[in-house]
């Protein structure tokens, strides 16, 4: 298994049931050379650049009536660049080049229309949970964003889940609440947010006009930090499960972008997915970098080579080519 993306990301959803997009690489290898540690570099064919991504979370906890506790964060590609205070509910900039992609003034309209937006958003399911008798705690969550892609057309969204389901959805283009299941709550909940004019026109604003327009904004004052590279460290190396079975680990770390390729070569052609093949999910490590492992079950002494093969954009057009020996055996 492995992901095959250079520029963009690719990260599961907040709510189940939403599938993550990917685009395609080149597979073919032009030629191979040899590193003195051992470690191959292959020519391979161009990376492709995919959708640009502006995302939104915040989560309210309603312990009761009275207390609600608040947070939010907001990504550029998978760079968290704002976050919001509980109690204030002030934007904080995380990243230098953020506050100067705006003027002011700007800055102050859209903190003005985030507080108001979040008053109306709280105030709102307080009021749903009265009418409606839902039991304390409750958790509302909410993700919502914007994407430009390639072609220059854009996808905006708005989800919200309910205690960890999801539960209604915003469509920006018709400014229409649409529930994603049957209860009596989500019927109830639909039908009253559809009554809100003035707050689904502030929403439908902030998403299909603001979002976009900041996201250029900050794609190009966050250029430098958004095309940020460091290249992967590859090491592989063998575990005995039994006399029969080893188990070869091929573990990548250290790599930004997140998006990645990483496959199990034998006698040089890659393994097929099968149940003895198993690439771990991209984990992200202290230092804004990523990890992931991929394993094989082999036969000892089948005779056979293994490689495991890493493609990267920070590799240019080289992958990677990290060959196991039975020196590698631990």
């Amino acid at each position: 298994m492995a992901e095959t993306l250079c520029h963009g990301t690719r990260r599961s959803s907040l709510f189940p049931g939403q599938q993550p997009t990917s685009s395609g690489m080149s597979e073919e290898a032009i030629s191979t050379s040899t590193t003195s540690s051992g470690t191959f570099m292959t020519n391979v064919g161009p990376l492709k650049k995919g959708s640009q991504k502006l995302h939104l979370f915040h989560s309210c906890t309603f312990y009761n009536s009275n207390s609600v506790e608040l947070s939010g964060w907001a990504t550029l590609e998978d760079i968290v660049f704002a976050a919001l205070q509980n109690y204030t509910r002030e934007i904080i900039y995380l990243q230098p080049w953020v506050f100067s992609a705006l003027p002011a003034d700007e800055w102050e309209n859209l903190q003005n229309m985030f507080r108001i937006y979040l008053y109306n958003y709280i105030l709102i399911l307080q009021n749903k949970a009265r009418l409606y008798q839902i039991p304390y705690p409750f958790v509302f969550q909410c993700r919502m964003g914007c994407e430009l892609h390639p072609n220059g057309s854009s996808t905006k969204f708005y989800h919200l889940a309910y205690n960890a389901h999801n539960f209604l959805s915003f469509d920006v283009d018709s400014s229409h609440w649409k529930r994603w299941q049957e209860s009596e709550l989500a019927v109830n909940v639909e039908r009253e947010l559809n009554s809100y004019i003035g707050f689904c026109a502030t929403l439908q604003y902030l998403l299909n006009i603001t979002c976009i327009d900041h996201m250029k904004r900050f794609i190009e004052y966050g250029r430098a930090a958004l095309e940020r590279q460091e290249p992967p460290v590859a090491t592989v190396f063998a575990h005995k499960r039994d006399p029969a079975q080893l188990l070869l680990v091929c573990r990548v770390t250290g790599f930004y972008p997140r998006p990645i390729s990483v496959a199990w070569l034998r006698d040089g052609q890659e393994v097929p997915p099968g149940p003895g093949l198993n690439t771990s999910t991209i984990l992200p490590n202290a230092d804004l970098t990523y990890q992931l492992r991929s394993t094989l079950v082999v036969a000892p002494g089948d005779g056979h080579t293994y490689a495991c093969r890493v493609r990267h954009c920070s590799l240019g057009t080289r992958s990677l080519l990290i060959p196991w020996g039975k020196y590698h055996l631990q």
